[in-house]
């Protein structure tokens, strides 16, 4: 079951929804999507397909990804591997929603899955817990930025195969643990996350 019903798209606000992806990967970036529409605008069929992004299949979420775009305001932003092991993971997802919800330029209200507003917006924002299933613009977000994120990781696997990022998007699955024994940190790699693994001598920045 879908958690959106078209039927009750009137009890929907029109919200700025703003959710991430990659917060718990062991390397790449945190991406964030900010997406905005009107429920009672959104096509209804469409508005229906609408789940957290964990709960739908690649094939799913790629299909969803254009259609959203075609039919709703949305921004990215990106928190690099270098301001995680600057700032530390948190920070550097709150800042990377900032700057989404600033890049679309729209003055109304924010929600953002989890538990932590945004802080400096010049705008309402709460936090929702569970809110990928809850607000259907914050689904939207957090179908948008994990696919954009596992293209970018699918890409990235093609220069370090050692990791099976195609597989995995950077998260510590058995692959990936067993690539950073054998061949240590590429320049991907959060070094607040990795630090035991030391640098891959052979492994080169792209």
């Amino acid at each position: 079951m879908r958690p959106f019903d078209p039927a009750l798209a009137s009890t929907y606000p029109a919200v700025i929804g703003c959710d991430e992806v990659g917060r718990g990967a062991l390397c790449g970036p945190v991406m964030v999507a900010a997406v905005w529409f009107d429920p009672l605008a959104f096509p209804p069929d469409l508005l229906a397909r609408l789940d957290d992004s964990k709960r739908l299949d690649r094939a799913a979420r790629e299909a969803l990804t254009p259609l959203i775009r075609a039919q709703a305001r949305v921004a990215l932003a990106g928190g690099s591997r270098a301001l995680v092991d600057r700032i530390n993971v948190r920070a550097a997802t709150l800042d990377a929603m900032r700057r989404a919800v600033r890049r679309l330029g729209l003055d109304g209200p924010v929600l953002v899955d989890g538990r932590d507003p945004i802080p400096g917006l010049d705008q309402p924002c709460g936090a929702v817990v569970g809110g990928d299933r809850l607000v259907p613009q914050i689904a939207a977000a957090s179908i948008v930025a994990k696919t954009f994120r596992d293209e970018l990781m699918r890409k990235l696997a093609l220069r370090h195969p050692a990791y099976a990022w195609e597989c995995n998007a950077g998260y510590g699955t058995a692959a990936h643990l067993a690539g950073l024994s054998a061949s240590g940190r590429s320049p991907h790699h959060r070094v607040s996350f990795t630090g035991r693994f030391g640098d891959g001598g052979a492994v080169t920045a792209r």
